[in-house]
Protein backbone atom coordinates (compact mmCIF):
# COMPACT_ATOMS: atom_id res chain seq x y z
CA UNK A 1 0.00 0.00 0.00
CA UNK A 2 2.88 2.49 0.72
CA UNK A 3 4.25 1.30 -2.25
CA UNK A 4 1.24 2.42 -4.39
CA UNK A 5 0.93 5.67 -2.62
CA UNK A 6 4.14 6.74 -3.32
CA UNK A 7 4.02 5.73 -6.73
CA UNK A 8 0.67 7.38 -7.40
CA UNK A 9 2.49 10.67 -5.45
CA UNK A 10 5.44 10.78 -7.95
CA UNK A 11 3.08 10.47 -11.17
CA UNK A 12 0.53 13.23 -9.84
CA UNK A 13 4.05 15.43 -9.19
CA UNK A 14 5.08 14.82 -12.08
CA UNK A 15 2.22 15.29 -14.32
CA UNK A 16 1.61 18.56 -12.36
CA UNK A 17 5.23 19.76 -13.00
CA UNK A 18 5.06 19.19 -16.98
CA UNK A 19 2.22 21.09 -17.33
CA UNK A 20 3.69 24.02 -15.10
CA UNK A 21 5.96 23.95 -17.61
CA UNK A 22 4.20 23.54 -21.04
CA UNK A 23 1.64 27.00 -19.45
CA UNK A 24 4.99 28.94 -19.31
CA UNK A 25 6.54 27.75 -22.86
CA UNK A 26 3.42 28.91 -24.31
CA UNK A 27 4.02 32.40 -22.25
CA UNK A 28 7.74 32.84 -22.56
CA UNK A 29 8.79 34.21 -26.05
CA UNK A 30 12.20 32.76 -26.72
CA UNK A 31 13.95 34.75 -29.05
CA UNK A 32 16.56 33.41 -31.03
CA UNK A 33 17.99 36.94 -31.44
CA UNK A 34 18.47 40.11 -29.33
CA UNK A 35 15.44 42.35 -30.72
CA UNK A 36 16.36 45.17 -31.54
CA UNK A 37 13.86 48.73 -30.41
CA UNK A 38 12.24 50.92 -32.66
CA UNK A 39 12.99 54.08 -33.00
CA UNK A 40 9.54 55.17 -31.72
CA UNK A 41 9.99 52.74 -28.67
CA UNK A 42 13.70 54.59 -28.49
CA UNK A 43 12.14 58.22 -27.95
CA UNK A 44 9.36 57.05 -25.85
CA UNK A 45 11.48 55.26 -23.41
CA UNK A 46 13.84 58.32 -23.10
CA UNK A 47 11.37 60.37 -22.46
CA UNK A 48 9.68 58.67 -19.94
CA UNK A 49 13.32 58.16 -18.22
CA UNK A 50 13.61 62.05 -18.82
CA UNK A 51 9.93 62.65 -17.25
CA UNK A 52 11.43 60.50 -14.00
CA UNK A 53 14.48 62.47 -13.54
CA UNK A 54 12.64 65.59 -13.81
CA UNK A 55 9.89 63.96 -11.37
CA UNK A 56 6.92 65.13 -13.65
CA UNK A 57 3.18 64.99 -12.09
CA UNK A 58 1.26 62.55 -14.44
CA UNK A 59 -0.59 64.99 -16.38
CA UNK A 60 2.85 66.87 -17.47
CA UNK A 61 5.07 63.98 -17.73
CA UNK A 62 2.08 62.19 -20.67
CA UNK A 63 2.20 66.07 -22.11
CA UNK A 64 6.05 65.97 -22.00
CA UNK A 65 5.92 61.95 -23.53
CA UNK A 66 4.03 63.59 -26.34
CA UNK A 67 5.41 66.71 -27.09
CA UNK A 68 9.24 64.70 -26.95
CA UNK A 69 7.92 61.76 -29.09
CA UNK A 70 6.31 64.17 -31.77
CA UNK A 71 9.98 66.16 -31.64
CA UNK A 72 12.02 63.11 -32.13
CA UNK A 73 9.68 62.21 -34.99
CA UNK A 74 10.33 65.56 -36.46
CA UNK A 75 13.76 65.43 -36.36
CA UNK A 76 14.08 61.67 -37.97
CA UNK A 77 12.05 63.58 -41.00
CA UNK A 78 14.65 66.55 -41.73
CA UNK A 79 17.29 63.88 -43.06
CA UNK A 80 16.23 60.00 -43.67
CA UNK A 81 19.40 58.20 -43.01
CA UNK A 82 21.22 57.03 -46.61
CA UNK A 83 23.22 54.43 -46.08
CA UNK A 84 25.99 54.17 -48.80
CA UNK A 85 25.66 58.29 -49.60
CA UNK A 86 28.39 59.27 -47.76
CA UNK A 87 31.81 59.65 -49.62
CA UNK A 88 35.70 58.78 -48.37
CA UNK A 89 36.67 62.81 -47.35
CA UNK A 90 39.75 62.30 -48.85
CA UNK A 91 38.18 60.83 -52.42
CA UNK A 92 36.06 63.80 -52.60
CA UNK A 93 36.70 66.97 -54.91
CA UNK A 94 36.21 70.28 -53.75
CA UNK A 95 32.94 70.54 -55.09
CA UNK A 96 31.74 67.51 -53.20
CA UNK A 97 33.36 68.97 -49.88
CA UNK A 98 31.33 72.21 -50.45
CA UNK A 99 28.16 70.62 -50.97
CA UNK A 100 28.59 68.29 -47.90
CA UNK A 101 29.29 70.75 -45.96
CA UNK A 102 26.68 73.44 -47.00
CA UNK A 103 23.94 70.47 -46.52
CA UNK A 104 25.59 70.09 -43.12
CA UNK A 105 24.45 73.77 -42.63
CA UNK A 106 21.15 73.66 -43.63
CA UNK A 107 20.34 70.79 -41.28
CA UNK A 108 21.68 72.02 -38.55
CA UNK A 109 19.79 75.36 -39.31
CA UNK A 110 16.57 72.81 -39.70
CA UNK A 111 16.95 71.21 -36.13
CA UNK A 112 18.08 74.43 -34.86
CA UNK A 113 14.34 75.72 -36.16
CA UNK A 114 12.86 72.68 -34.45
CA UNK A 115 14.66 73.04 -31.53
CA UNK A 116 13.38 76.74 -30.92
CA UNK A 117 9.55 75.66 -31.78
CA UNK A 118 9.74 72.58 -29.90
CA UNK A 119 11.25 74.84 -27.14
CA UNK A 120 7.65 76.84 -26.97
CA UNK A 121 5.97 73.72 -27.01
CA UNK A 122 7.99 72.84 -23.89
CA UNK A 123 7.73 76.20 -22.22
CA UNK A 124 4.11 75.92 -21.71
CA UNK A 125 4.11 73.55 -19.37
CA UNK A 126 7.51 72.94 -17.90
CA UNK A 127 9.95 75.99 -16.32
CA UNK A 128 13.36 77.10 -18.26
CA UNK A 129 15.31 74.82 -15.52
CA UNK A 130 13.22 71.42 -16.30
CA UNK A 131 13.61 72.20 -20.24
CA UNK A 132 17.65 72.84 -19.57
CA UNK A 133 17.68 69.53 -17.48
CA UNK A 134 15.66 67.61 -20.45
CA UNK A 135 18.75 69.01 -22.71
CA UNK A 136 21.47 67.92 -20.53
CA UNK A 137 19.49 64.41 -19.99
CA UNK A 138 19.02 64.12 -23.90
CA UNK A 139 22.43 64.86 -24.87
CA UNK A 140 24.06 62.30 -21.82
CA UNK A 141 21.99 59.80 -23.74
CA UNK A 142 23.10 60.37 -26.81
CA UNK A 143 26.68 60.40 -25.42
CA UNK A 144 25.74 56.98 -23.96
CA UNK A 145 24.22 55.51 -27.71
CA UNK A 146 27.77 56.62 -29.15
CA UNK A 147 29.87 55.05 -26.60
CA UNK A 148 27.81 52.12 -26.89
CA UNK A 149 28.33 52.21 -31.36
CA UNK A 150 32.16 53.15 -31.01
CA UNK A 151 32.37 50.24 -28.77
CA UNK A 152 30.76 47.97 -31.17
CA UNK A 153 32.33 49.18 -33.88
CA UNK A 154 35.36 48.46 -31.57
CA UNK A 155 34.09 44.90 -30.89
CA UNK A 156 33.21 44.48 -34.48
CA UNK A 157 36.87 44.96 -35.22
CA UNK A 158 38.42 42.57 -32.54
CA UNK A 159 36.44 39.89 -33.30
CA UNK A 160 34.05 40.29 -30.82
CA UNK A 161 34.27 39.47 -26.90
CA UNK A 162 34.74 42.23 -24.35
CA UNK A 163 35.97 45.12 -24.79
CA UNK A 164 38.58 45.30 -22.00
CA UNK A 165 39.47 41.56 -22.57
CA UNK A 166 42.69 42.41 -24.25
CA UNK A 167 44.41 44.93 -21.86
CA UNK A 168 48.22 44.65 -22.54
CA UNK A 169 50.50 44.77 -19.41
CA UNK A 170 48.55 44.22 -16.81
CA UNK A 171 50.55 43.83 -13.80
CA UNK A 172 47.19 42.89 -11.78
CA UNK A 173 46.51 40.31 -14.23
CA UNK A 174 47.58 37.47 -12.29
CA UNK A 175 47.16 39.04 -8.76
CA UNK A 176 45.11 36.43 -6.37
CA UNK A 177 41.97 37.88 -4.27
CA UNK A 178 43.26 39.17 -1.38
CA UNK A 179 47.09 39.83 -2.66
CA UNK A 180 47.85 43.84 -2.49
CA UNK A 181 49.76 44.92 -5.71
CA UNK A 182 53.73 45.91 -5.13
CA UNK A 183 53.80 49.75 -3.94
CA UNK A 184 56.78 51.19 -2.81
CA UNK A 185 56.39 51.86 1.15
CA UNK A 186 56.38 55.75 2.02
CA UNK A 187 58.49 56.98 4.26
CA UNK A 188 58.41 59.49 6.50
Amino acid sequence: MKKVFRIMLTTVMMVAFSVAVIAQEKNVQTPTKRQRVSREQMAEMQAKHISRQLALDDATSQKFIETYCAYQKEVWALRPHKKGMRQNRSEMTDADAEKAIKEQFDHSQKVLSLRQEYYKKYNTFLSAKQIQRVYDLEKQAMNRLAKRGSMNQRNKRNGGGRPNARRPNNPNKDRQKGDRPNRPKLQN
